[in-house]
């Protein structure tokens, strides 16, 4: 046995605790029109899982409760419990015995359990469905749906015979497949609008992190070349400031002894020509002169300095980049300003003195950004060289006119050397001393004047070799700062021309240049951020991906179940034509019937449609497949549904649902008054034909059929009380025929 019993408790009529035992094969439920019978068969419907009330003769949950009567009080909730015999597992369950329970409240709410816990009706729905079960299925056939099938159109048909043929279970998986195979579409939709949007901003990212890989080359390019440079600057900085030291040494031993030999003779020279005019003419033009080479060697170091400071900005500030920075005074001098304009609007709820806060922080913005611009900085660049290019100017001019006076004095002190030279007077013997030792002072001066302007340019190489390495410490990194390291011929370096070396240097400036233009910093933040939308992108990719197979799988799956479902369909008719015939010419004594699967246009019909024929469907609307029914009893020219009277149209329903039942035969079968409209001959047939489906089936019978009670193993008699309550009595088989009278 599959069904071992059923409980009602405040379903309908039945308001007290009911049971029933189904422990026979074939069991029938018998009493007067009214007493509640047909209940039971809604019982069955509600409590595996039915949700048209129309089903049930209902319009709302709280009508399938007990509404109480003057001696029973009404129900707050009305309760439906079936038992089912699993020993051999047609329930997918690990339990022998299997309790599904469903109750209905007053306020519409539903409760199900399954062997006591609870559950959802999708999980009753699941469960029932794979074991051919379910709550309108062909199992339950109630008091004038026999004749449903009969009715029916072509698709309506064709769903009830795959519902008896157990391929429910498969419709529900390709129905549900295509359900996922909709969402997954949907997902799909989603995850690539997703990636559209992030589309924009990774490509932006990628162009930034492209630019910090590049300005990664060019620090290390610019470390290796900068070590280089360093190096060899450094070794001839170091070679040059010791070679002019060393070449100073003489010179300026032997100037300091001049300088007192000078002032010796010059003292001479003052006591022996205070009566001598051209003596101190001598001494005169000797003192202007050297003053005038002071005056001159002064400029010439102040130009030299001048030039140095505009080649430091004609390389520095002639190529301003978007990294300019900004003092830290102006940033505070900036804040305070922002700060002072945030609370005057704070301050006031005038529209008018918000707007003028608004007014005063943008223009502080612009100041802002227009003072350290791209723009800004190299016009204050150009600027700078320009002053000191006039100011250079204004002194070659005066070194011009300091030069031209030192030329003159020399000119006058040169004649009167000459003249001393050649005088055969012994008294000019001091003059010609202060002469010798100016001329040989005056070419010791120069010398190291020479060497002074070298010691010049070599504190500007010298500053400009710091200036170099910091600004290369802070594009090329710390490491730049280890070009001691870098091996190197010291002797190539003197040998070496400078112009090689400064190459080098206008190579290295470019570098700079570049790196400046790509932005300082280490752009971590950056590179961080693109890892992260990187990381989305393929994880939306490889969403994509999956979803997209998970498609593949589900289109492949619902061909699969369409072919599966197909196939079984056809091999279903082809048994159930063969029952139907059976049973056919059992109820009629001969005759043909038979089952074929149509196709019929799938078309929609239109608001202006009156009648369509078959010419005027078009060929392109898609089609589906239906069931006919084709019959022709014997002895008579009937072919054709339309053409049955009312009790042969019920004996062919009978015939095609026992058939349906016979191929794929459900666990239990309730028959609701279905021989209702048979004579005494026809209910007879009907009979045998019961005890031949029992055997593949068990049977609950509602009837008043005294040759179908025959056939009962177990007979339950309902009867109404004067309070309209449903109570069930034991009674024997001649009592539920009397009964039924």
């Amino acid at each position: 046995m599959y069904l071992k019993g059923i409980e009602l408790s405040g379903f309908k009529s039945f308001a007290k605790k009911s049971e029933f035992e189904f422990s026979s094969s074939i069991s029938a439920i018998v009493g007067p029109n009214g007493s509640g019978k047909s209940n039971v068969a809604e019982a069955f419907r509600f409590v595996l899982g039915e949700q048209s009330m129309k089903s049930m003769r209902g319009k709302r949950g709280e009508d399938l409760i007990w509404g109480g009567s003057q001696a029973t009080p009404r129900s707050n909730r009305a309760l439906v419990k079936v038992t089912f015999d699993n020993t051999k597992k047609l329930l997918d369950l690990d339990f022998d015995e299997v309790e599904i329970e469903r109750i209905v409240h007053r306020d519409g709410i539903n409760e199900y359990k399954l062997n006591g816990s609870s559950v959802r009706l999708k999980d009753v729905v699941e469960l029932l469905a794979g074991a051919n079960i379910g709550s309108t299925g062909h199992h339950i056939i109630s008091q004038g749906e026999a004749d449903r099938i009969l009715n029916a159109n072509l698709r309506e048909r064709r769903e009830m015979i795959e519902d008896a043929l157990g391929l429910k279970i498969f419709q529900y998986k390709k129905n549900e497949s295509e359900r996922k195979l909709d969402r997954t579409a949907e997902n799909i939709k989603q995850v690539q609008s997703l990636r559209r949007e992030i589309a924009p901003h990774l490509k932006f990212l990628k162009k930034q992190v492209d630019k910090l890989e590049k300005s990664k080359e060019l620090r290390v390019e610019l470390k290796e070349k900068l070590h280089e440079y360093l190096k060899r600057e450094e070794v001839y900085l170091t070679f040059t400031e010791e070679d002019i030291a060393s070449r100073k040494e003489g010179p300026k031993s032997k100037l300091e002894t001049l300088e007192v030999e000078l002032e010796k003779a010059r003292k001479t020279l003052e006591s022996a020509s205070k009566e001598d005019i051209r003596g101190q003419e001598v001494l005169t033009i000797e003192r202007e002169l050297s003053g005038a080479r002071s005056k001159r060697d002064e400029l010439s170091r102040e130009v030299g300095r001048i030039e140095g400071q505009v080649s430091f900005a004609e390389r520095h500030g002639s190529t301003p980049t978007e990294a300019s920075s900004v003092p830290m005074s102006e940033l505070k001098a900036f804040e305070s300003e922002l700060d002072e304009s945030f609370n005057e609007a704070n301050k006031s709820d005038d529209p008018k003195a918000i707007r003028l806060a608004i007014s005063k922080i943008k223009s502080a913005f612009t100041s802002l950004i227009e003072k350290y611009s791209k723009e800004s900085v190299g016009t204050e660049a150009k600027e700078e060289v320009r002053a000191l290019k006039e100011k250079k100017e204004a002194l070659d001019t005066e070194l011009s006119l300091i030069e031209s006076h030192v030329d003159e004095l020399s000119e006058t002190y040169k004649n009167l050397q000459n003249e001393i030279e050649t005088s055969k007077d012994e008294e000019r013997g001091a003059e010609r001393e202060v002469f010798r030792i100016t001329t040989e002072k005056r070419e010791l001066e120069t010398g190291l004047r020479d060497m002074a302007r070298e010691e010049e340019m070599l504190t500007r190489a010298r500053e400009e070799f710091k200036q170099n390495l910091e600004e290369g410490a802070v594009l090329g990194g710390r490491e730049v700062l280890d070009y001691s390291n870098f091996d190197i011929d010291h002797d190539s370096v003197v040998k070496e021309s400078r112009e090689i070396q400064d190459e080098r240097r206008k190579t290295i400036e470019k570098i700079k240049i570049r790196l400046e233009e790509f932005g300082g910093g280490s752009g971590e933040e950056i590179m961080k951020e693109y890892r992260e939308v990187v990381e989305r992108d393929e994880f939306l990719e490889r969403e994509i991906e999956d979803l997209e197979r998970s498609a593949e799988t589900l289109k492949q799956l619902i061909s699969d179940l369409e072919e599966r479902l197909g196939l079984q369909f056809r091999e279903g008719i082809e048994k159930i034509n063969k029952e139907f015939q059976h049973f056919f010419e059992l109820l009629f004594g001969g005759g043909t019937a038979e089952l074929s699967v149509i196709k019929q246009q799938k078309r929609k019909k239109r608001d202006t449609d009156i009648e369509i024929s078959e010419e005027e469907i078009d060929e392109s609307d898609e089609t589906e497949e239906g069931i006919d029914i084709e019959v022709a009893l014997p002895r008579k020219k009937i072919k054709g549904l339309e053409m049955l009277s009312g009790g042969e149209r019920a004996l062919t329903s009978i015939s095609l649902l026992f058939a349906m039942s016979q191929v794929n035969p459900p666990p239990f079968l309730i028959l609701d008054e279905t021989d209702a409209a048979l004579d005494e001959a026809n209910s007879r047939k009907y009979s045998t034909m019961i005890s031949e489906l029992s055997e593949k089936t068990q049977l609950i019978l509602i009837t008043h059929n005294r040759e179908t009670m025959s056939v009962a193993g177990i007979l339950y008699g309902v009867t109404m009380g004067a309070d309209g309550v449903s109570k069930l009595l034991s009674v024997k088989f001649e009592d539920a025929v009397r009964v039924t009278k």
